[in-house]
C-alpha cells in the first residue's frame, strides 16, 4: 500500500482514477474509479469480466475465444501493476491512471493477458542467468482532421508540405507546444522519453524511450507513453496514430525493439570490440531470423499492417541482418563496444508491445539454445537480397502460419494463442466482408 499512500499524499486533489488493462490487440480497456476505491483494489484486486481480453479491435465479443458464453462471461481478478499509479496531466480535471493485470481465482496469471506472456519469457531467461535489457522506439503520425480527410499536423496553410523534410527542425518547431507538453507529461509520470525527431514523412515523428534492465517495466512504459501521447495530442486538436500505414504514398510506422542480454553483474553479454558483437549476439540474431516469418501475426497484427512492407521503404521485407544498416530486419547499431545490441525492426507501430517484446525475446532465446548461425551480415542495400521472400504477404497467411507455429504456441502459451487466433480470424473475416469505396469505383459500372 506504500505506492497508494505516496500517490494520495502527493496528489490530494485527484479523486478520479482510470484503471485499465491492455488486451491482445494492444487496446487499453477499463473504467473510472474513485480514489476511495483504490485501497480495496490494492488489497483485494478488482473483479473484471474476463471477456475484456477477448474483444476484437472494434470492441466486439469473439465467441471463439472461450471467454464469453462458454464460461458465462466469468470475472477475472485484476491487480495493480507496480509503479503505474500516476497522474494524467493531459486531462482537464485532476485524474490519475493505474495499469492492471489479470489473474484467475486461484491467483494464476490469466492466459489471455498479454503482459503475462512477456513475464513468462523474462522468467525463462532469468532462469538461464540472463537479464534482457530492452528499449522501445515508437514511430507515429500526428494528424488533423480537415475537409473530411486526415492531414499531417505540421502542414502549412492547411495544405500538405511539398517536401518530406526528414530530420527537419522546422517541423518540430511547428509543433513545439505539443511536444513540450508531451515531455512535461512524461516527466510527471516518470517516463524516460528521450530524443524527438521528424521522421520520413510529413506528420510522422519518432520518440525513443531509454533502455531498461527490466523488460516488463520497459514495455509498461511504452504502453503508458502511447496513451500519454494520444491524450496530449487531443488537447492540441490532433490525432496521434500508431497505424502502420496511414497513407499509401508515405512511409509506414514501426515499433523497433532494442535488446541485449546482461549477466547477474549487469555486464552486457553482447559487448565486443567486433562491430558484429559476440558469438552469443550472433546466435540470438540467428534465432530472431529463423522465427520471424511464423511470428508475423504478432509483428503485423492487422489488415493495414501489410501495406507497410515495401522495398526501399525502411520497413524490412526479408529476415536479414547487418551492422549499422537500416535496410535489414535485424540491425546491430554502431557504437561503443559496451552498447552492442540488436535492433529488431520488423514490427509495425500497431503491434502490441508486450507481444512483440515477448516474441523477440523468445526468438533470441531459441537462437542461443540452438547456437543458430545467422550467416554473413548484409552489406549495402538489403532490399537487393536475392534469397526467397519468406515473410507472409497477407493477413490471412500470417494467421494460418501462426496457427501452425509450435514456436509461437510455446512462446505465448496455448491459452493466449487460442484467444489471439480467434480474435484475428474474426477481424479478418469482417474486414474481408466489408464493401469499400474502391469496390464501387472498380466494379459498380463495368464488372
Amino acid at each position: 500500500m506504500t505506492e497508494l499512500a505516496r500517490f494520495l499524499a502527493a496528489h490530494p486533489g485527484i479523486d478520479a482514477v482510470q484503471v485499465f488493462i491492455t488486451d491482445g490487440s494492444g487496446v487499453p480497456r477499463g473504467k473510472m474509479v474513485r480514489a476511495g476505491e483504490l485501497e480495496a483494489l490494492y488489497r483485494d484486486g478488482r473483479r473484471v469480466a474476463g471477456s475484456i481480453l477477448g474483444l476484437d479491435i472494434t470492441g466486439e465479443d469473439v465467441d471463439a475465444t472461450g471467454l464469453v458464453w462458454d464460461v458465462g462471461d466469468a470475472d477475472g481478478v485484476c491487480r495493480p501493476v507496480p509503479g503505474t499509479l500516476l497522474p494524467s496531466p493531459w486531462l482537464d480535471a485532476p485524474t490519475g491512471q493505474l495499469m492492471l493485470t489479470m489473474f484467475d481465482d486461484a491467483g494464476r496469471p490469466a492466459a489471455a493477458d498479454p503482459r503475462h506472456a512477456l513475464a513468462r519469457i523474462v522468467g525463462r531467461l532469468a532462469a538461464q542467468g540472463y537479464t534482457p535489457v530492452v528499449a522501445c522506439e515508437l514511430e507515429f503520425y500526428l494528424l488533423r482532421e480537415a475537409r473530411g480527410r486526415y492531414e499531417p499536423a505540421d502542414a502549412h496553410s492547411g495544405g500538405e508540405p511539398a517536401r518530406i523534410e526528414s530530420y527537419s527542425l522546422t517541423r518540430l518547431d511547428d509543433l513545439a507546444p505539443l511536444f513540450a507538453e508531451v515531455h512535461a507529461a512524461a516527466r510527471a509520470q516518470g517516463l524516460p522519453a528521450g530524443t524527438t525527431m521528424a521522421e520520413y514523412a510529413p506528420g510522422q515523428f519518432e520518440i525513443t524511450l531509454h533502455h531498461r534492465a527490466d523488460a516488463l517495466r520497459a514495455v509498461d512504459e511504452a504502453i503508458l507513453f502511447k496513451r500519454l501521447l494520444r491524450g496530449v495530442a487531443r488537447r492540441h486538436g490532433c490525432i496521434a496514430t500508431f497505424m502502420a500505414k496511414p497513407f499509401a504514398e508515405r512511409a509506414g510506422s514501426g515499433l523497433h525493439v532494442h535488446v541485449s542480454l546482461a549477466d547477474a553483474d549487469g555486464r552486457n553479454l553482447f559487448a565486443a570490440d567486433d562491430p558484429a558483437g559476440t558469438p552469443l549476439l550472433r546466435h540470438a540474431i540467428g534465432g530472431l531470423a529463423a522465427t520471424a516469418a511464423e511470428s508475423f501475426l504478432v509483428f503485423a497484427p492487422n489488415a493495414n499492417s501489410y501495406r507497410r512492407y515495401l522495398s526501399r521503404s525502411y520497413a524490412p521485407v526479408a529476415p536479414t541482418w547487418g551492422i549499422n544498416n537500416r535496410t535489414v530486419s535485424l540491425r546491430v547499431p554502431a557504437g561503443p563496444p559496451a552498447s552492442r545490441h540488436v535492433e529488431h525492426r520488423i514490427a509495425g507501430a500497431d503491434a502490441n508491445p508486450y507481444l512483440a517484446a515477448a516474441v523477440v525475446l523468445a526468438g533470441l532465446a531459441q537462437g542461443i539454445a540452438r547456437r543458430s548461425d545467422p550467416g554473413a551480415p548484409v552489406t549495402g542495400n538489403g532490399y537487393l537480397d536475392t534469397r526467397p521472400r519468406v515473410f507472409p504477404v497477407t493477413w490471412h497467411e500470417a494467421i494460418e502460419r501462426a496457427a501452425a507455429s509450435a514456436f509461437l504456441h510455446d512462446a505465448l502459451g496455448e491459452g493466449f494463442m487460442k484467444v489471439l487466433l480467434a480474435v484475428k480470424r474474426q477481424e479478418c473475416e469482417r474486414f474481408a466482408a466489408a464493401v469499400t469505396p474502391l469496390d464501387y469505383a472498380w466494379y459498380l459500372r463495368d464488372s
